[in-house]
């Protein structure tokens, strides 16, 4: 990294205190530890003084006015969900291009009249409570739905009644990613839910102690019935699904972010006696539905890249069960049943592929789809013809297919115009070997024509972990990206499942650091292939993706002419204690019970290998004051760190957003503010160095 003839950068002065953590024998010391709580007046006062900091150096950026101006109008696109029919009306959600929530609308043909159902743009004066889950009452007469408020994970079911427009007075709180599973007779529904964390006993890990109740309609959350817990075992947590015959509760029974899970059911024709189907944390099954006592579910058991059983519950033993679909060479990324007939997704090299079988799993036939790209929503059932498709890539905007089982043909329900020629780009896709030879694929987006001679800014984004896999997606600030004649790489990185739970595992606890030397070498083979240039390449990542890339960071720094580090995890050693953390620690470890975990968390924390006096690469850190997923105290110790370290050479910034979690709802203003901080940085950044 080139240095300057002076120090150019002033940090706020962050104080060191003494506190020091022995772990298996290890003293570590922790000097920022206060910045962990966020409501004392000196955190306080600190993230003041880093704000005004970092706006008044992203203010004077030369790029900034470009991407004001730019992004908006990229952004300003009509997106559309697909749409769903309950009862007499097609349900979707509308964004009409720069609103800060999307709109929930129905209509009674496809081609009809919108009549508005909710608009959370109505229910906050900025546009920060968000309108997430939407269960529907069997025969469409009602409507349970979840609101987020400022990005939270913490949610409020409210019901409509959707025959009359009027909303029901009882809210039900804590409640986190559940849905409402309704009755046949429309009288009330079953969810899952945490108790008030004011009710905990203190030595009780948050999140913990989650119950199934059930909500008669009309009645306050007070009066709710609980339906099962499990107070030996407070990690578990349940979500309900009833069957399309309305007969059975399946319970997914869940603990963190680990892909294993158990299957439980309540036949309701016998009141509320649990049957634990499955009970052993041994692969993940995903409950697909049922004809009559035969349950069909995707799972991994045996099977890396997922097959499709068949468990008829009056002979559950293993030796009965049926394989439907066996497993193959392309990892299924997912499977419903419409038009009674299963819709299987499969992944091939990062890319999605639908096909349809019969009940017996025998094929029927492939459902072609526009080019090589990604399955963001698909909605079906089994009584129902038509399957909806919302089908997106690097260049293909977000589109809504409609593929009808009896023809067998696809048309295009919905597809936007965006504000650019999009014929004047392309995306290939690339395979690169990593330290261990293993082949990486990696997608490439840019101009056509693009000269190869190493001097293109160039974004390199990647993620890495928990089966997420890093399918085509669609970003106006990519766009504008490369409009100005810049790269995106995106990289498909061990640690996700584009090639099945083996994927997955090679990057995850004590292979962690596979996924960062993947995420080198493709940053390596751009250079090596004249793309960029080190000083020309920038890394970006979020949440666990600002894992990856703060760990890269420190581990290359020479390697990097900026970096973008998202709502990052960052302290390895303490994350499991706060708000979400405890659920990541099947993907991780904990450094603090298990002393292999430490050592091998020890060697890549970002927190703990930061080395005084190294220059590392121009850093913008963004967070969020109210992210109570990934809490923002990582973001903050992490430039804490890196400010003290550092000898002033390069920007090492942070940005902490108000009102606004770690993404979930995020107001589209919000979204258009932080692009133009992000990008209009690492333009400049990339082209002065």
């Amino acid at each position: 990294m080139k240095r300057v003839s002076r120090k150019l950068f002033q940090y706020p002065s962050s104080r060191r205190d003494n506190t020091v953590d022995i772990y298996h024998g290890v003293k570590v010391a922790d000097p920022y530890r206060w910045l962990e709580d966020p409501e004392s007046e000196e955190s306080k006062k600190w993230v003041e003084q880093q704000n005004e900091l970092t706006r008044n150096y992203l203010d004077e950026l030369p790029a900034r006015q470009q991407f004001e101006e730019r992004l908006p109008s990229l952004w300003d696109y009509p997106k559309v969900s697909t749409p769903a029919k309950f009862g007499d009306y097609y349900y979707l959600s509308h964004n009409d291009g720069l609103q800060n929530q999307a709109t929930l609308y129905r209509q009674a043909t496809l081609d009809g009249e919108k009549e508005v159902v909710i608009d959370p743009n109505s229910l906050s004066e900025d546009g920060t409570l968000a309108l997430t889950l939407q269960s529907y009452s069997k025969n469409g007469r009602f409507l349970a739905y979840n609101l987020a408020q400022s990005g939270s994970d913490w949610q409020t079911i409210h019901i409509r009644n959707l025959e009359t427009g009027e909303t029901f007075q009882e809210e039900l709180a804590w409640v986190r990613f559940s849905s409402a599973a309704w009755l046949p007779d429309e009288t009330g529904f079953y969810y899952g839910r945490y108790p008030d964390p004011a009710t905990l006993p203190p030595e009780a890990a948050p999140s913990t102690y989650h119950k199934l109740y059930f909500h008669k309609l009309g009645t306050p959350q007070s009066e709710d019935v609980l339906i099962y817990e499990r107070p030996d075992r407070p990690e578990l947590a349940f979500n309900p699904t009833i069957s399309e015959d309305g007969r059975f509760l399946a319970l997914n029974v869940w603990e963190g972010t680990d892909r294993r899970n158990r299957i439980y059911y309540i036949d309701l024709e016998q009141g509320h006696n649990v049957i634990q189907l499955i009970d052993e944390m041994e692969a993940s099954y995903t409950f697909i539905g049922n004809s009559g006592s035969l349950f069909y579910f995707l799972t991994d058991l045996e099977a890396d890249n997922g097959r499709i059983i068949g468990i008829d519950i009056t002979k559950p033993e293993k030796g009965q069960w049926l394989e439907l679909i066996p497993e193959s060479k392309q990892s299924i990324a997912s499977c419903l049943i419409a038009n009674n007939q299963f819709v299987v997704t499969r992944l091939e090299d990062a890319s999605h592929k639908l096909a349809v079988y019969d009940l017996n799993g025998a094929a029927v036939n492939e459902i072609s789809l526009p080019t090589l790209g990604s399955i963001s929503q698909i909605h079906g059932k089994p009584t129902q013809t038509e399957l909806f498709i919302h089908f997106v890539s690097f260049l293909y905007p977000p589109t809504v297919l409609k593929y009808d089982f009896e023809s067998q043909n696809t048309t295009v329900l919905f597809q936007p115009t965006v504000n650019i020629d999009i014929e004047q780009y392309e995306t290939h896709q690339v395979f690169f070997s990593s330290k261990d030879d293993t082949k990486i694929p990696m997608f490439l987006t840019h101009k056509k024509g693009l000269k190869l001679n190493g001097q293109s800014p160039t974004i390199v984004y990647g993620y890495g972990g928990f089966t997420v896999s890093m399918t085509p997606n669609f970003s106006p600030a990519r766009l504008a990206w490369i409009e100005k004649g810049g790269v995106y790489a995106q990289v498909c990185l061990r640690g996700g499942k584009e090639y099945g739970e083996s994927w997955h595992q090679a990057g995850m606890l004590d292979n962690k650091q596979n996924v960062f030397d993947d995420f080198i070498g493709a940053t390596e083979w751009l250079i090596k292939h004249n793309y960029t240039s080190s000083k020309r390449v920038a890394i970006q990542g979020g949440s666990n993706g600002g894992l990856l890339v703060a760990a890269c960071m420190l581990q290359r720094p020479e390697l990097f002419g900026a970096v973008h580090c998202s709502v990052p995890v960052i302290d390895m050693l303490r994350y499991h204690k706060f708000t979400a953390g405890r659920f990541w620690t099947s993907e991780y470890g904990n450094a603090e019970e298990n002393a292999d975990h430490f050592e091998f968390m020890m060697k890549y924390s970002p927190l703990h290998n930061v080395k005084t006096g190294t220059t590392y690469p121009p850093l913008l850190i963004t967070t969020a004051d109210t992210d109570d997923r990934v809490v923002p105290m990582h973001a903050k110790k992490f430039a804490a760190t890196l400010q003290a370290a550092d000898p002033g050479y390069n920007p090492l910034l942070i940005r902490i957003e108000t009102k606004a979690g770690h993404g979930l709802g995020k107001p589209t203003g919000k979204i258009i503010e932080e692009a133009v901080d992000v990008y209009s940085f690492l333009w400049t950044t990339l082209q002065s160095n």
